[in-house]
C-alpha cells in the first residue's frame, strides 16, 4: 500500500514507468531563455568619473551663471547698436534656483542635541538643548568632552565650563 497522500508511478503494458512531465512552474520558466534586452556586448567605461552631488551641483550653477552673464552680455550689446531691440528680448526668467530669497525672519526651531525633538530648555553648564527631564540626565552625565562634541555637531563653538 503506498504512504497517505502518494501515489505509485503508473508502468506501461511492457513494465516501464511513464516519463516525468516537468511541472508547468518548469515549463513557463524564462530562465533559460536568451536575454534579448541584455547587450552582450556591453562593457562598463572605465574612464568615467564618479562626481558627488555637490560637485554635479557646483557645475549646474557654473553653467547657469555664465549663461546668464552671456545673456547679459548680449543684451548689452545689442541696447548700444539698436535701444529699440533690447524690448523684443525677455527678461531673465526666474527659476527655481536662479531666485535668489533673502534669509528667513523667522527664527530657528531649537531642537534637542540629544534626541532631534523640540527642545524647550537649554543646560546652563553645557549650552547643550534638551527635550526634557529624562534627557536632562543623560545630559548631566555627560562628561565636558562629549557636551563640547555635541555642541561641534550643532555648529556652535563654544567654551564649556
Amino acid at each position: 500500500m503506498p504512504p497517505k497522500g502518494g501515489f505509485k508511478k503508473k508502468t506501461g503494458s511492457d513494465g516501464t514507468s511513464t516519463p516525468v512531465t516537468p511541472s508547468l512552474a518548469v515549463q513557463l520558466s524564462y530562465l533559460h531563455q536568451p536575454r534579448p534586452f541584455k547587450n552582450p556586448h556591453y562593457t562598463k567605461n572605465v574612464n568615467r568619473r564618479v562626481k558627488n552631488l555637490k560637485t554635479v551641483l557646483g557645475q549646474e550653477r557654473e553653467r547657469e551663471r555664465a549663461d546668464r552673464e552671456e545673456r547679459r552680455l548680449k543684451r548689452e550689446e545689442l541696447l548700444k547698436t539698436n535701444p529699440q531691440a533690447v524690448v523684443d528680448i525677455p527678461e531673465e526668467v526666474p527659476t527655481y534656483t536662479t531666485i535668489e530669497a533673502p534669509p528667513s525672519v523667522i527664527p530657528h526651531k531649537h531642537l534637542c542635541d540629544i534626541t532631534g525633538l523640540d527642545a524647550p530648555y537649554t543646560d546652563p553648564a553645557t549650552g547643550l538643548r534638551y527635550h526634557d527631564k529624562s534627557v536632562y540626565e543623560i545630559v548631566k552625565g555627560l562628561s565636558a568632552s562629549m557636551a563640547k562634541d555635541y555642541l561641534s555637531a550643532r555648529g556652535v563653538h563654544s567654551i564649556v565650563k
